[in-house]
């Protein structure tokens, strides 16, 4: 079974967190949940170099890591995810859907009532801890 490591940004700006929904997948499970933006980490990069490559690349961000919030490791149906999450300020651009179909700015206690994807649900539990 294949294992991607990957990397999200948890944005937080005026105490709400930037949400993004996925769009059509061919696996349903994945298919049109929200999530937190990121990516996969490439060969010789660090986790903190790939979520601040891949909000650019996917929203037009610039962004800052400001710290680590957690590590999911989750078993889909398909393949195994290593995700990790970082608490990210952001420091310029302006927000560009690229890859994803829609957006939301949410605080803590509202971000339950999205349908997200499963590897995603621990970081909320680690935001709302």
């Amino acid at each position: 079974m294949k294992t991607v490591h990957v990397s999200a940004a948890v944005i937080i700006e005026n105490h709400r967190i930037l949400c993004v929904q996925k769009g059509n997948s061919n696996l349903d499970y994945i298919s049109n949940k929200w999530e937190f933006p990121g990516g996969k980490i490439e060969e010789e990069e660090q986790s903190e170099q790939t979520v601040i490559r891949e909000i650019f690349e996917e929203l037009n961000l610039k962004i800052k890591v400001k710290e680590f919030l957690v590590q999911v490791d989750y078993q889909y149906p398909d393949f195994r995810i290593i995700m990790d999450a970082f608490i990210c300020d952001i420091i310029g651009g302006q927000l560009q859907l690229k890859e994803h179909i829609d957006f939301r700015w949410l605080k803590k206690k509202e971000l339950t009532n999205l349908d997200w994807a499963a590897a995603d649900v621990p970081i909320i539990k680690a935001l709302q801890s």
